[in-house]
């Protein structure tokens, strides 16, 4: 009897031992808290739409081109016609500046959180001396500056052109009465041969009439001629790129 109750513990030990696996390690616990749902936007306005294809990768490098204050645009725009004669919407991601030809691809690097997006220039703008470009609300959006409505911003060119190539001319003036746009085309006229009076209807409905100066072939030598007339006639210039398509709208 004794011999039976030991062979029959031991059956039981080597039963017990044969049939343990081992246990692999539990992975780590993962973060199950949900994500914060974005915001909703305000007027049911459908997303903004991703960059069009062929869109070079925010990654890729470009040419640092100039810094400065960006502002972005969108109603009462949206729906108009752009500089380059397309329709603006402002849920693409484009934008208007004064000298960079149509189409350029540009990547705009908002310098206060690092956020990048990549627009395409479609249109001509800004109007105000202190700003060097215009994002559509799309582009505004990605970078984050749509609250703030102007922020310090960089730009790198992304498509292969040479920026200073082409025709330029000088605002040196922007006038609701045209009476007042033509008496400084009078006075510039004795000093500079070409000096043109461009007429435009704002959003709002009002007429705007502007003052350009010269048509220079290249952007530098815009730069010098801008600075001779601000100098000389105490103006404050800008300097446009000279586009053969539809009149620039106010932005």
């Amino acid at each position: 009897m004794v011999l039976a109750a030991l062979l029959y513990c031991a059956a039981i030990f080597v039963a017990g031992c044969g049939g343990r696996q081992p246990v692999a390690a539990a992975p780590p616990p993962t973060n199950t808290t949900p994500e914060p749902a974005p915001s909703p936007e305000p007027t049911n306005r459908p997303a903004p739409s991703s960059p069009a294809a062929g869109t070079p990768n925010p990654h890729e490098g470009g040419n640092v081109y100039e810094e400065g204050k960006a502002s972005w645009y969108g109603a009462p725009f949206h729906g108009r016609q752009a500089s380059n004669g397309e329709t603006y919407d402002m849920y693409k991601f484009t934008a208007a500046h004064r000298t960079l030809p149509f189409n350029t691809m540009v990547r705009v690097t908002n310098m206060t959180n690092g956020k990048s997006t990549t627009v395409r220039i479609t249109d001509r703008g800004p109007f105000v001396d202190n700003r060097i470009i215009d994002l559509s609300y799309a582009a505004a959006k990605q970078i984050e500056s749509i609250g703030p409505g102007v922020v310090t911003v960089q730009l790198e060119i992304l498509s292969a052109i040479d920026p200073n190539e082409g025709t330029f001319t000088i605002q040196v003036g922007a006038f609701h009465d045209r009476a007042n746009a033509e008496r400084l085309q009078a006075r510039l006229k004795t000093a500079y041969p070409s000096v043109e009076i461009q007429s435009f209807d704002s959003p709002k409905g009002e007429a705007f009439y502007r003052v350009h100066v010269g048509r220079i072939s290249g952007e530098d030598a815009a730069k010098r001629m801008s600075e001779e007339l601000h100098a000389r006639e105490g103006v404050k210039p800008l300097i446009f790129r000279v586009d053969n398509g539809p009149a620039a709208g106010e932005n």
